[in-house]
């Protein structure tokens, strides 16, 4: 589901940030050897991504979905000097793919990369963390924002990707998808912890504070 027509689109593109070299390589071998690209953020959110990293400067950033790494890279380029960035997924066959271009970036060493289970592997890391993007298994958000408030430092920023679902959010659910987000969306908009907004940014986009 499109919320913005494709001609102002590409108005909003035209005059926004461009990509690097090395993100549009990214986005053209995940379209060209990967399942679902859809799933990658794309260029607009990409910026987005990066310009709010840059206001934050955080020191430590965690990311729960790395899939080919492109939200990785853009995450990055707002890092606080000797920062870094704990990024999960579950998906082994991308993880050469994703080193790969991590190594082509500046930010090499600063990416950690972890594979398995991000409901096992958030229980092992302690953070704190000032920025934190969610973009993983929909199932899972509300568990995910429970094993995370807790390591988001005061003033972090919880990134939540995909949270309008195409539009589903607005009707019954009829799959477990729809129906953890619309709990999530709930979930964090009542969490005194917190300040939540929600940008229609491609399909949907929470920004969440900690106060």
């Amino acid at each position: 589901m499109d919320f913005i027509s494709e001609e102002l689109q590409q108005y909003i593109d035209k005059h926004s940030m461009e990509e690097s070299d090395l993100l549009k390589a990214l986005d053209r071998e995940t379209h060209q050897k990967v399942l679902l690209p859809r799933m990658l953020s794309g260029s607009y959110q990409g910026r987005l991504l990066s310009l709010l990293s840059k206001m934050m400067m955080p020191k430590k950033i965690l990311e729960v979905g790395t899939y080919t790494g492109y939200a990785t890279l853009c995450l990055a380029e707002g890092l606080a000097k000797g920062g870094s960035i704990d990024t999960i997924d579950h998906n082994e066959e991308l993880v050469d793919m994703q080193r790969r271009y991590f190594d082509q970036s500046p930010y090499s060493n600063q990416i950690v990369q972890h594979l398995g289970d991000a409901k096992d592997i958030l229980k092992t890391l302690s953070g704190p963390y000032d920025m934190v993007f969610l973009d993983a298994d929909k199932e899972n958000y509300p568990l995910y924002f429970d094993l995370i408030i807790d390591k988001l430092t005061t003033g972090g920023i919880l990134l939540s990707d995909n949270v309008l679902w195409s539009g589903k959010v607005l009707s019954s659910a009829t799959d477990e998808a729809t129906a953890a987000l619309q709990a999530y969306n709930q979930k964090i908009n009542l969490d005194a912890r917190v300040e939540t907004i929600i940008l229609p940014v491609r399909d949907g986009l929470t920004i969440t504070r900690k106060h």
